[in-house]
């Protein structure tokens, strides 16, 4: 690749990830960041301050490397070779209805999300191909352990860029290493999508076991149990030879269920100790991607004959009203 080569990248969304991932991306001379941030104040204040005023505010925009910065959506995907998709799964499609297939012609997309289409119980890869036309092996999806927060804080952190095209993972893996990041290729597209989001609703189950007073002996045994459930399913749903000690399964699993940056714990633990779904929904000023997973999930267990006793039972307290208490102890005495 050329020193002089520049990668037009536009980055969609504005929240944490979205401003954690710019970031990473800022950190490399090749990189030119085209910025789609929904409300045209932020978009301004970002312009004028080099910060997000809504989320990582200590981080500064480098404006050498993020040269736009707009709320036209169009506007943005424009110049861009690469686009980075890092808005919850349950806007995708508000977000992005103004756009049509030729304003995704030709690129690479690189999805940061971590969540299920509401109601089509698609990947966001998948409807993001099938709505603008794209060819799936121009699809990649991030996948961690990896908080936003520590990115912030410039603390080593580790990703994978995981692709049908083996190329693609290797290239937006190579826009991604920096410093403090180090990114890793990979190839199982789907079941490290699927992994990222089931992980979010293992982490709300976490946070609902410590909210009843469950104590750490009781969450590792829960964990082990939800990574069988969590291979099972993607197993059924995509068969391949994969194991999930791999960072972007086990890994990423991991730091979501016990962090205290975990935004799917933190909502979890709120459920757990009395809050009802709304109040801790408009607790948390960040969305917990989880909760819209597990309906998503269901549905998809469902379908594919998979008994998945733990995600279910978040699914029943979250959308069934069914108490907390109650699932949890069907829970405990079936873990093994």
């Amino acid at each position: 690749m050329s020193t002089t080569q520049k990668q037009e990248i536009a980055v969609l969304g504005s929240g944490s990830w979205a401003t954690a991932l710019v970031k990473i991306l800022s950190e490399n001379e090749q990189a030119a960041i085209h910025w789609w941030v929904r409300n045209p104040e932020t978009a301004e204040h970002i312009r004028t301050y080099r910060h997000n005023p809504g989320y990582l505010s200590d981080v500064e925009i480098r404006p050498e490397r993020v040269v736009q910065v707009s709320s036209s959506i169009r506007e943005v995907l424009a110049p861009a070779r690469w686009v980075v998709v890092a808005i919850p799964a349950a806007f995708v499609k508000e977000a992005l209805s103004s756009t049509t297939a030729d304003d995704w012609s030709s690129k690479k997309v690189v999805s940061g999300v971590k969540g299920v289409i509401p109601e089509d119980y698609l990947l966001v890869t998948q409807w993001i191909s099938r709505q603008f036309e794209l060819a799936e092996e121009n699809m990649a999806v991030i996948a961690g352990p990896c908080h936003a927060e520590e990115i912030a804080l410039e603390r080593q952190s580790y990703l994978t860029i995981a692709s049908l095209n083996f190329a693609i993972s290797e290239a937006f893996a190579r826009l991604m290493n920096c410093r403090y990041v180090k990114a890793t290729p990979f190839d199982d597209l789907y079941g490290v999508e699927y992994c990222a989001i089931m992980k979010n609703i293992i982490a709300i189950g976490c946070g609902i076991a410590h909210g009843l007073g469950f104590g750490d002996n009781f969450q590792a045994v829960l964990v082990v149990n939800a990574l069988r459930e969590m291979k099972a399913l993607i197993d059924a749903v995509y068969p391949l030879h994969r194991e999930l000690t791999h960072t972007a399964y086990l890994g990423d699993l991991l730091v979501t269920a016990y962090s205290q940056f975990s935004r799917n714990r933190t909502f979890g633990n709120m459920i757990g100790r009395g809050y009802s779904v709304k109040s801790a929904q408009m607790e948390m000023k960040m969305v917990a991607e989880g909760y819209y997973a597990a309906k998503g999930i269901y549905q998809i267990s469902r379908k594919h004959g998979v008994v998945c006793p733990i995600m279910n039972g978040v699914y029943r307290i979250l959308y069934e009203e069914v108490p907390a208490k109650k699932v949890f102890e069907k829970i405990r005495a079936e873990l093994q």
